[in-house]
């Protein structure tokens, strides 16, 4: 996709790759080893756990996720594609059944089950807006600012719902923390879930939107920025020794994905100023920029730190090389977005961006390559019991 940006590459329709490479990193990557690394932790906490109907319910999704990996590329939003992203969609609903059912068995003093909940809940509604487009595609009256919304309104939900407080149930589940240890751990989860849905009018601030609903979604702004940098306060009193047991590059990739969420949250805060709104949503690499400092930075950052941390794949040199290659790689990714994004705001053009946004690719390419490599080869080697 990068490569075609920058050079003549005629066989495959550019857009249709992109959405081939939004829908996977969504379902294929993100939703996919979330829904594992949940079954996991419930697995661990749970007597006599039945993992055998969620081994269906992700091969399941696996199916979906690569059916639109390729489709996607051949037809766009076609008859297969469609089929396939609609049926990923009914998989995490009955993944949400099940998983909500099983979380019941477990003690309610557990402060990662809210969190758990909660994203499975935002995972379902930020499906709504797939269906309103869907609908507004089907009937062929697309409104070019409901379209718009409606896009938003699913990003918000699986960024800032599904993925955020996914991410953070599993991290509490981690460091097994109770809601009787610190009475923050469950205001931090309500002021969030609170904040959450309002916070959604923040991505249509270029919409003439009601004072009193701007209001309210700068005052959702305000309430995550405190929440997140009181509780990022407290964990790091309580959890610093204990985190100091893990491999010093994985306490700098969690570091790192830590910064990236906190910039997240100001740059949030920053765009409900009119100017800085108007000028961020006006410029698409601004929006790729943010988007990818999520997905990027804070998600997959953090999932990688997970993995290795809990020892689901015991890390080693090679696979260390491949971390910190791809931690390179998602360093430069956001400097060059950041730099080109600043650039479009006096118009002014970056000589050879696209051909560094290829080379920037290509050693992420490397190194998540490399790092499943040999993490494919650790497993085979040493099989987990």
């Amino acid at each position: 996709m990068r490569y075609k940006i920058g050079f003549e590459f005629p066989y495959f329709n550019q857009k249709n790759i992109l959405h081939s490479h939004s829908h996977f990193a969504f379902s294929g990557w993100i939703t996919h080893t979330l829904m594992t690394l949940m079954v996991y932790y419930l697995q661990n906490k749970t007597a006599n756990f039945q993992v055998h109907k969620y081994r269906k319910i992700l091969i399941a999704n696996l199916i979906c996720s690569y059916g639109m990996l390729i489709f996607f590329i051949f037809q766009g939003y076609g008859m297969i594609s469609i089929f396939f992203s609609t049926a990923s969609i009914l998989v995490s609903y009955v993944f949400g059944y099940y998983y909500i059912k099983d979380l019941r068995k477990l003690d309610a003093d557990f402060a990662a089950i809210n969190w758990l909940k909660a994203a499975l809940f935002f995972n379902i509604i930020s499906s709504f807006g797939t269906f309103y487009l869907a609908y507004m595609m089907a009937s062929k009256n697309v409104i070019q600012d409901l379209y718009l919304s409606s896009i938003y309104y699913f990003l918000h939900f699986q960024y800032n719902g599904w993925f955020f407080f996914g991410c953070i149930g599993l991290f509490f589940g981690f460091l097994n923390l109770k809601k009787s240890e610190h009475s923050f751990y469950e205001t931090s989860f309500k002021l969030f879930a609170v904040s959450c849905i309002p916070a959604y009018f923040l991505s249509t601030l270029w919409l003439d939107l009601p004072v009193w609903l701007y209001t309210i979604s700068v005052f959702a702004a305000i309430i995550q920025v405190f929440a997140w940098f009181k509780l990022l306060l407290i964990l790091i009193q309580k959890q610093k020794e204990y985190l100091k047991n893990f491999a010093s590059l994985l306490r700098y990739i969690l570091l790192f994905s830590c910064l990236a969420l906190s910039i997240k949250f100001i740059l949030q805060l920053g765009s409900t100023i009119p100017s800085l709104s108007q000028l961020a949503f006006g410029f698409r690499p601004i929006v790729i920029a943010y988007l990818h400092l999520v997905l990027l930075a804070v998600i997959t950052l953090f999932l990688l730190f997970y993995i290795y941390a809990s020892h689901l794949i015991i890390i080693n040199k090679k696979i260390k090389i491949g971390l910190v290659l791809f931690s390179i790689g998602v360093l430069l990714n956001e400097l060059v977005l950041a730099i080109q994004g600043i650039a479009s705001f006096t118009y002014t053009i970056i000589p050879y961006v696209n051909e560094l946004l290829f080379v920037v690719a290509l050693l992420l390419l490397l190194g998540i390559g490399f790092t499943t490599y040999f993490s494919i080869k650790k497993v085979k080697n040493n099989p987990p019991l």
